[in-house]
């Protein structure tokens, strides 16, 4: 809570960058829906730029830009995520079952062994 918060403003304003950045993000979900990779890609950037070091927000470019066989810049991403959070490792593993992750068995080990 806000409130409750050392720094309430300074709090205040962390919450209203985390939230513009996922505005970005749900702006790039939606321009993958309409089949527009260089719309999401900006999009996703703009969310990363406000917030470079969350993990999540990264590890969803990378499966979008996997799922759109842009492997290179998707395993620059998962490599970092990787090393800083082995448990998406996991998930990425598990995504396939669930259809969130089209890859063939080998792009899926290579993405993997990062």
């Amino acid at each position: 809570r806000v409130e409750d918060n050392e720094q309430p403003i300074k709090e205040l304003s962390r919450l209203l960058k985390l939230h513009r950045a996922y505005k970005h993000m749900d702006k790039g979900d939606l321009a993958i829906e309409h089949n527009d990779m260089e719309k999401a890609l900006k999009e996703y950037d703009s969310a990363l730029n406000l917030f470079p070091e969350n993990l999540e927000m990264k590890f969803w470019t990378a499966i979008s830009l996997a799922n759109n066989q842009k492997l290179k810049e998707a395993s620059e991403l998962f490599k970092t995520i990787f090393i800083r959070d082995n448990n998406w490792r996991l998930l990425t593993e598990r995504l396939p079952e669930s259809g969130l992750l089209n890859l063939t068995k080998k792009e899926l080990e290579d993405i993997l062994s990062l």
